[in-house]
């Protein structure tokens, strides 16, 4: 195909069998994921390692990282770090800064349990995936450094569920920044997919004097991109990417800072964007509502266009 878009060769046999009624939807698991950004000056970012040269004026990049291949979910496609929320995070109350809970439950439409345990998974995943910490010893604070071995071994433990995020705010005591989160988008997984997640994406802005690394085991290889040059990787298809990733980059290229587009967040909707497949003249058409570059045509007989 001319761009980027994640299309896998078993959706059009998938779609039909949901079309025709033989294909039974799973429920899809909450999950949250976290577009992190930061300040660039103009010229390349010393610190870029993407497709594009740099541009020549001061704009915001993104943390993305490109999934292993060997990944059985959109292995080889360039996303931002995330993942499943552990409901061990909703029932223990965590020490928190920022919007209350209930302000979280409204803004996400959940209950506030749920609030808390979505909230906690983008923090956590945000930690493990980049080693990047929206938390502190007071309210108004963020950690400095995370990169000693103790961390490290409580950061495996996060990973492995060994450790519920907030058995280890609680071990370390520390508050979580809710307030250095914004609500962005919610998308959820099309009916017809093996693995479906409803999640919730964030934006935030890198806090001062921590730094990214590749600390996912799922990844092998992460990037500070402007969304520009991320756009152009796909428009050219040399970044393979799911239609939210691609949908959120368009969306952050509109910002001239990080700071701006996290004060855009609480303005943003937040009603799921859920993928709908229909039989229209003999094609099934599969189609996300409000994203109209991503429709898909997919004649009865075979292959898509």
């Amino acid at each position: 195909m001319a761009n980027g878009q994640w299309y896998p060769p078993e959706w059009p046999e998938r779609i039909r069998a949901l079309a025709e009624g033989t294909l039974t939807p799973v429920v899809p698991r909450r999950a949250a994921t976290v577009m992190l950004l930061k300040d660039t000056g103009p010229g390349p970012d010393p610190e870029e390692t993407g497709s594009g040269s740099g541009g020549t004026g001061s704009r915001p990049a993104v943390h993305m990282l490109r999934r292993r291949a060997s990944m059985a979910f959109a292995g080889g496609a360039y996303a931002y770090p995330g993942g499943g929320v552990d409901p061990r995070d909703d029932d223990h109350h965590v020490r928190w800064a920022g919007p209350k809970r209930a302000w979280w439950a409204s803004r996400l439409g959940v209950d506030e349990a749920s609030a808390q345990a979505i909230v906690c998974a983008a923090v956590r995943e945000t930690y493990e995936e980049a080693g990047v910490l929206l938390a502190g010893p007071a309210a108004d604070t963020v950690v400095g450094d995370t990169t000693g071995d103790d961390w490290e071994t409580d950061r495996a433990a996060l990973v492995a569920r060994d450790l519920s995020f907030a058995e280890f705010l609680d071990r370390r005591g520390l508050v979580l920044r809710s307030d250095l989160l914004g609500a962005w988008t919610r998308w959820i997984t099309p009916e017809f997919e093996p693995r479906r997640y409803d999640t919730f994406f964030f934006v935030a802005v890198l806090p001062k004097g921590q730094r990214t690394r590749n600390a996912s085991t799922e990844a092998d290889r992460t990037v500070w991109i402007r969304p520009s040059e991320a756009m152009d990787g796909y428009d050219r298809g040399d970044l393979l990417m799911m239609p939210p990733t691609i949908a959120t980059l368009r969306q952050l290229g509109a910002y001239g800072t990080a700071a701006e587009a996290l004060a855009a967040a609480p303005g943003r909707d937040m009603t799921p964007v859920l993928a709908q497949a229909r039989l229209v003249d003999g094609e099934l058409v599969l189609s996300w509502p409000g994203h109209d570059e991503f429709t898909k045509r997919i004649p009865t007989g075979g292959a898509s266009a």
